[in-house]
């Protein structure tokens, strides 16, 4: 086949166990399923990084984090491998959220339109993106903290608001129909790289109401946290916990103790943010097959990240539980891989890189960190890694420790912090939901050290196998 269109669709913040098709039957996203059961999903995914750019940038380039430099977001991320896409021949074009720092650097894009978090209070708070600019030349003024501040149970919300202005006005729509739009009037350029960015479903969880009625009425899965649980965690979590109960961040003011009606309105608010994108995908896919692009495309979808929503009793993420660093990947090209398989082996997010660039024949360094899913789509032997590692550094929410790390295998989680003598440990197998941490259980010590050793090792590893990355390349 010549090389093909590539339809990269990433959402921000959205957990796993979001899409009906993987085994949640909670939700409705029929177009996600479709892309499910059409395509290959990969069940163990895991971020680099439990927040936006660390992870973004891990991504869009194919190192680690403590490779590129960028551990929090606005960190300085310019450079990508979109580049080696624009150098192969590509049309390359973002319509919506990347996350890059400046928020308008090129990035190897032709064309980019930029909308960033919904709510940008510290980081680019006077950053006009597209969305800003049609709120203004709607007279609109968009919702934000300072007005939902004004609301008499702000504190009480969770960051859980309805969203009031027209529905076409919401960010996820906007991106969408700004997506849509750019297909259907654009002239049909091949090979085309479209990366599309939606805001949601990260807070504030502001769906439009007949998205979010329905989840309301039903019952939903509800984090419950014991005082074992939390005496358990090491303190930098326990911290940072009390933190979002005084900062605002994103809008949410957390709880230690939220009611379950309280937790219910925030989850379904946070489910309905992904309805509404399921539904701008269709019409996306839609628009896509109308003007011939499907025809020769490579359909990926995925998130950054994942969100506490309470679970571990902690708000959206900076924590290494599955419930972050375990995110959806499905790639959907029914004329070119075998649709409707599931692929259990461990892999990093930005293991899809050097397969796009392999798909489009573009150019990959062979100092990438990242290691190809390409013989998982294509039925060739793979079996995933051995390890899947996680990093972030310190910033204004995770404050105090100046750098954490997390190792995983398919049956064992350690999370290290430098210079500390705490950490956590979990045993997969028995303990699924990361709950008793065994980090100082003498019975466990001897796999603690084995994982203490991986992590060692891997770092030593990367920095001998990207000892000719230039740095000044990001």
């Amino acid at each position: 086949m010549s090389q093909p269109n590539i339809i990269f669709i990433i959402t921000d913040q959205q957990r796993y166990d979001t899409i009906a098709e993987l085994g949640f039957p909670y939700m409705d996203t029929p177009n996600l399923d479709r892309l499910a059961m059409e395509g290959v999903t990969f069940t163990q995914c895991h971020a680099t990084a439990p927040s936006c750019a660390p992870s973004r940038a891990s991504l869009f380039t194919g190192y680690y984090p403590h490779t590129t430099g960028i551990l929090k977001n606005a960190d300085s991320w310019c450079r990508s491998w979109v580049e080696n896409l624009n150098a192969a021949g590509y049309h390359c074009v973002n319509i919506g959220k990347m996350h890059t720092f400046p928020f308008e650097t090129s990035l190897g894009f032709d064309e980019r339109y930029v909308v960033e978090n919904k709510d940008r209070y510290l980081e680019g708070r006077y950053y006009f993106d597209e969305w800003d600019k049609g709120m203004q030349a709607h007279g609109l003024i968009k919702q934000q903290r300072e007005l939902y501040r004004q609301q008499a149970d702000y504190k009480q919300r969770l960051g859980a608001f309805e969203w009031e202005l027209p529905e076409e006005m919401h960010s996820d729509m906007f991106v969408g129909n700004m997506a849509t739009w750019w297909i259907e009037s654009y002239p049909t350029t091949q090979p085309l790289f479209l990366q599309i960015g939606f805001p949601g479903p990260h807070p504030p969880y502001d769906p439009t109401p007949r998205f979010a009625e329905p989840y309301l009425k039903r019952d939903l899965p509800l984090p419950k946290v014991d005082d074992q649980e939390l005496a358990g965690q090491p303190p930098p979590y326990l911290a940072m916990r009390q933190h979002n109960t005084e900062v605002d961040h994103d809008s949410v003011v957390h709880q230690l103790n939220p009611t379950e009606e309280q937790l219910h309105r925030q989850r379904a608010y946070y489910l309905a943010n992904v309805t509404m994108i399921d539904e701008k995908i269709g019409q996306i896919l839609t628009a896509l097959e109308e003007k011939g692009y499907l025809e020769n495309s490579v359909v990926i979808f995925t998130s950054d990240h994942g969100d506490c929503l309470g679970d571990h009793g902690h708000s959206q993420k900076w924590t290494m539980y599955d419930v972050i660093t375990r995110i959806p990947l499905i790639v959907w090209s029914p004329g070119r891989f075998q649709g409707g398989k599931k692929i259990e082996g461990l892999c990093q997010q930005m293991d899809i890189a050097p397969a796009i660039l392999e798909l489009a024949g573009a150019e990959l360094t062979d100092t990438m960190e990242a290691e190809s899913v390409l013989p998982a789509l294509t039925d060739q032997p793979w079996s995933g890694r051995d390890y899947v590692f996680a990093e972030h550094g310190q910033d204004g929410i995770l404050q105090t420790t100046d750098f954490m790390t997390m190792v995983r295998s398919s049956e064992w989680k350690l999370v290290h912090f430098l210079d500390q003598p705490f950490g956590q440990l979990f045993n997969l197998r028995q303990d699924p939901n990361e709950v008793n941490n065994l980090w100082d259980n003498p019975s466990d010590s001897d796999k603690k050290q084995e994982l203490l050793d991986v992590l060692r090792e891997w770092r030593i590893r990367s920095h001998y196998h990207t000892k000719n990355w230039s740095a000044d390349w990001r």
